[in-house]
């Protein structure tokens, strides 16, 4: 019986370590930081790429991707919800 409270006390501590790595990975994934950070190195990358195709100002034509994939990653959240209440409900 001893045992078998062990074993049970050893899988709800590993059912609540899970927990926090799937926590953790939700926050990252919604984070503004994680965006902000992808948005940031598209920018670079970008920009580096049209500098070297001798695009004409570079700098700003490389804000078209980032700000593109910042505003789709912050109204897909809002464009789910609608979706999920108008056609699953």
């Amino acid at each position: 019986m001893e045992e078998q409270i062990q074993n049970l006390e050893k899988e709800i501590a590993a059912l609540k370590e899970r927990n926090r790595r799937v926590e953790g990975d939700k926050a990252w994934e919604t984070s503004y930081f994680r965006v902000s950070v992808v948005a940031i190195i598209v920018y670079i990358v970008v920009a580096i790429f049209l500098y070297v195709i001798g695009v004409q100002n570079f700098l700003l034509a490389a804000l078209v991707p980032p700000v593109g994939y910042f505003l789709s990653t912050r109204s897909l959240p809002a464009i789910k919800r609608w979706w999920i209440k108008t056609f699953l409900q």
